[in-house]
């Protein structure tokens, strides 16, 4: 069973739909002079090189668990203050076992100015404690900035999970379920404000995507979400999980062209009391 399925080719299909929401986060961090920050879930890197341009920042450092997607972050000349690290969200936030990878993880990001994450807190359970353990990482002035998508309640996610809840998926899953961690905004201002951090903004934004058809939800959805499911199943079972999830989601997709296809975002940004 593969340990990573992330694609570049297949996540950059729709690369001007999901850069968008990443350019309206970075408007929401407050520039400084000789920033460290940190990128979580950086992907290709692509973005991140975007990020440590427009902040100028002294060092950036894009961190990511699929070696697939940082490879194609080697690909690109290289940059003053810039570097790509494998590694988790969980390890970089403390949480979970520690083992010698992680500390030295912890080491050299040491204690970052901005926290940035565009598109990957959801793939990590218990935002309470997940935003409470990033706080925890940020010196005094420091800003944490994320956004995640609020797709859950959407065909394309409920279909699924409902796959993987019949059989023969369910067994071939062993237990697993894809997590749901994602809060509404109205929590995600609650828990920023227990942090303690100060002027907190968080938004909920439609962007509206218009695809070529209702097919093109599939491609999405292979880009990101269904790259689980192919992770957790063998591949001769996903090949089947594909053709009935398709079958699915066609019955409650409209068969317009284009298709529209609202994507809801939640954007989050805060900003530690202390140092300007």
């Amino acid at each position: 069973m593969a340990t990573d399925t992330w694609d570049p080719r297949q996540y950059d299909k729709f690369q001007r739909e999901r850069e968008q929401p990443f350019y309206d986060l970075l408007a929401m961090v407050r520039p400084g002079a000789g920033l460290r920050v940190v990128d979580l879930g950086c992907g290709t890197g692509k973005l991140t090189r975007v990020l440590h341009e427009r902040l100028q920042a002294r060092e950036t450092i894009g961190i990511d668990r699929s070696a697939s997607m940082l490879a194609a972050s080697r690909e690109a000349p290289a940059a003053d203050g810039l570097r790509f690290e494998e590694g988790t969200i969980e390890a970089f936030a403390g949480r979970g076992k520690s083992s010698k990878k992680d500390t030295r993880l912890a080491q050299k990001t040491g204690t970052p100015d901005v926290i940035f994450s565009n598109a990957a807190l959801h793939w990590v359970e218990d935002h309470d404690a997940l935003i409470r353990a990033l706080h925890a990482r940020l010196g005094p002035g420091g800003q944490l900035a994320f956004q995640v998508p609020a797709q859950h309640d959407d065909p394309s996610h409920v279909v699924a999970q409902e796959l993987a809840a019949a059989e023969p998926f369910r067994t071939a899953l062993r237990g697993w379920r894809q997590p749901q961690p994602v809060l509404t905004p109205e929590a995600y201002a609650r828990v920023f404000h227990k942090c303690g951090f100060a002027d907190t903004n968080v938004r909920l934004i439609v962007y509206p995507h218009i695809l070529a058809g209702r097919a093109d939800v599939i491609e999405w959805t292979k880009g990101t979400l269904l790259t689980e499911y192919a992770r957790h199943l063998p591949a001769e079972l996903f090949d089947r999980f594909l053709d009935e999830y398709r079958t699915e989601l066609f019955t409650r997709l409209e068969a317009t062209e284009p298709f529209f296809f609202p994507f809801k975002r939640i954007l989050c940004c805060g900003q530690r009391p202390g140092r300007c």
